[in-house]
C-alpha cells in the first residue's frame, strides 16, 4: 500500500501517548457479558447474526417518517425501556430500576440494562460480593436533550403570531420543564445508577471520548484490578447516533451512507464502493475480574485482558490525524503486553465505512502488522450495525470475544470489492478463517483520538 499519510515525529508534533497498562502479577479475565444491540440482547442470537451475515440496519421506526435527515439506521428494536429489558433482577433491584426509568434517558437505560445483564451473566448478585471491592468504568457519548423535553415550555412562550418570545422563557417556559430533566442526560449517570442498584462502592469513573471511550474504559478498569484497588470492575459503554440532534450534526459534518437501495447493504467497511457510515444505537458491558478471585469462586472465564492504550494526535496545523493515533495505540498496547505483532490472531477493526477513515485505519494496520508473511485477518462488526457511538467499541469487543470462544471469525458484511487504498486481509463472506488466540480491538474518533485493547483466550485453570 502506498503511504499516503506523513506525520511529524518526535517533538515536532502535538501527539500525546497515554499508556494505560503496566506489568503486573495480577491477571484480569472477563467473567460476564451483556449487551443491547441492533442484533439483539441474546448472546447466541448476536453471534449467529454475525456468522450468518444478518444486518441490524433498517428503516427507522422510533421517529416519524421524514423527521430526521436519515431514512434508515440500526435501532435496538427489542429494547423497550422496561424493567424486563434488564435481565434477572432481585425484587429490590426491579423496584429501584422501575422507579429510575422515569429519570434516565434511553442511552442511560441501555447502558444500565447491558451492565445488569453482564452482572447476572457473571453470577454476581447483591450480597454475593464485598461492595468495597467492586467498581465501575463506563464510557458514554455526550448526551443531548430530546426536543420534546422543551416543547411544553416553548409552546407557552409563543406570541399571537406563533413566534417564540424569549423574554417570557424565565417566567412562563422554564417552569414547564421537569425539575430533574438535566439528570436524564448526564453521561456519568449510567455508572451512578449502577452503583446504587448494586451497592457498588469501589473505584468509579465515566469516560466521554466518543467512539474511543470503550477501550479506554476497559484499559482503566484493567489497571484498577492489576494494581489491587478492586477485585471486580463493571466495564460498560453506551451511545447513540440516531438521536435527532446528533443525527443532524452527523449529517452536517461526517460521511453518511447514500440512502438508496437496500439499507442492509449500506454499511460496507473497506469495500471499494463504500459511501459512508450508517448510524445506530447500542450498549454493552463486561465484567473484569482478578483471575485468582474468579477461579476461587468457580466463575466461567470467557477471555483474558492484557490491557490497552490510547493516543491523540494533531499536527502543527492542529488538524487531527487519527491514523497515526491508532498506530500509536496499537504499538503501545503490544509493547506493554510484551506481545509481538505476529502473535496477534486478528484485528477487530473500527471499520467505519467512510472513504477517509477506512483508508487511514488500513494504513495504521499495515504499519504495525505489514511485516508478517501473511496479512493479519481483519473483521469489522460495524458492517452489521453501523456506528453506535461510544457503545460501538464494547459491542465490537464482545464480538471478538465470542469469535475467540468459537474459534472462528465472522465475515465482514457487504465486503465485495477490494479497495487498493485498503490493502488489508478483510475476511469476506465464504472465507473460513480461524480466530487464533488473541485480537486487538480498535476505535477512534474524527478528532484524532484512538484507543486499542488486547484480548486473548482465557487461561486454562
Amino acid at each position: 500500500m502506498t503511504n499516503r499519510f506523513s506525520f511529524p515525529r518526535g517533538g515536532d508534533d502535538l501527539s500525546t501517548r497515554g499508556a494505560l497498562m503496566s506489568e503486573t502479577s495480577r491477571r484480569v479475565v472477563i467473567t460476564g457479558i451483556g449487551l443491547v444491540s441492533p442484533l439483539g440482547s441474546d448472546l447466541d442470537v448476536f453471534w449467529t447474526s454475525l456468522v450468518e451475515g444478518r444486518s441490524g440496519v433498517g428503516p427507522l421506526s422510533m421517529t416519524p417518517p421524514g423527521a430526521l435527515p436519515i431514512a434508515f439506521g440500526a435501532e435496538a428494536r427489542q429494547f423497550r425501556g422496561t424493567v424486563e429489558d434488564f435481565g434477572p433482577l432481585s425484587k429490590e433491584q426491579a423496584k429501584a430500576i422501575r422507579k429510575g426509568l422515569k429519570v434516565i434517558c434511553r442511552e442511560c437505560q441501555m447502558g444500565c440494562a447491558a451492565a445488569q445483564r453482564a452482572l447476572a451473566h457473571a453470577g454476581l448478585t447483591p450480597g454475593s460480593f464485598d461492595p468495597e471491592r467492586v467498581g465501575i468504568s463506563f464510557g458514554a457519548d455526550h448526551m443531548l436533550t430530546m426536543p420534546e423535553d422543551f416543547s411544553d415550555g416553548i409552546l407557552s412562550c409563543l406570541d399571537a403570531a406563533g413566534r417564540f418570545d424569549f423574554s417570557r422563557w424565565a417566567t412562563e417556559g422554564l417552569p414547564k420543564l421537569n425539575p430533574l430533566w438535566l439528570l436524564k442526560y448526564l453521561p456519568n449517570m449510567p455508572a451512578c445508577h449502577l452503583a446504587i442498584y448494586n451497592d457498588l462502592r469501589g473505584p468509579s469513573n465515566s469516560v466521554t471520548i466518543r467512539e474511543a471511550s470503550a477501550n479506554i474504559a476497559m484499559a482503566e478498569a484493567f489497571q484498577v484490578i492489576a494494581h489491587g484497588r478492586a477485585g471486580v470492575m463493571v466495564v460498560g459503554a453506551t451511545g447513540t447516533r440516531i438521536h435527532p440532534i446528533k443525527a443532524i450534526h452527523t449529517r452536517q459534518q461526517e460521511e453518511l451512507a447514500v440512502g438508496n437501495g437496500d439499507p442492509t447493504r449500506a454499511s460496507r467497511p473497506f469495500d471499494r464502493d463504500r459511501t459512508g457510515m450508517v448510524l445506530g444505537e447500542g450498549a454493552a458491558a463486561v465484567i473484569l475480574e482478578d483471575l485468582d478471585r474468579a477461579t476461587a469462586r468457580g466463575a466461567t472465564l470467557f477471555a483474558e485482558v492484557l490491557g490497552g492504550a490510547s493516543s491523540s494526535v494533531a499536527g502543527p496545523d492542529r488538524l487531527a490525524h487519527p491514523e497515526q493515533a491508532l498506530r500509536n495505540a496499537i504499538e503501545m498496547t503490544l509493547q506493554r503486553a510484551g506481545l509481538a505483532p505476529e502473535a496477534v490472531g486478528f484485528v477487530n477493526a473500527h471499520g467505519l465505512s467512510t472513504r477517509s477513515a477506512d483508508a487511514g485505519e488500513a494504513w495504521a494496520i499495515n504499519e504495525v502488522f505489514g511485516g508478517r508473511d501473511s496479512h493479519i485477518p481483519v473483521v469489522a462488526p460495524k458492517s452489521h450495525f453501523g456506528n453506535l457511538g461510544a457503545g460501538s467499541g464494547l459491542i465490537e469487543l464482545i464480538a471478538g470475544v465470542l469469535a475467540l470462544n468459537h474459534g472462528r471469525l465472522f465475515p465482514v458484511l457487504n465486503y465485495e470489492t477490494r479497495d487498493p487504498d485498503c490493502a488489508i486481509a478483510v475476511v469476506a463472506a465464504g472465507q473460513e478463517r480461524p480466530s487464533g488466540s488473541s485480537f486487538v480491538n480498535l476505535s477512534f474518533t474524527p478528532q484524532g483520538q484512538a484507543s486499542a485493547a488486547l484480548v486473548v483466550s482465557p487461561p486454562s485453570v
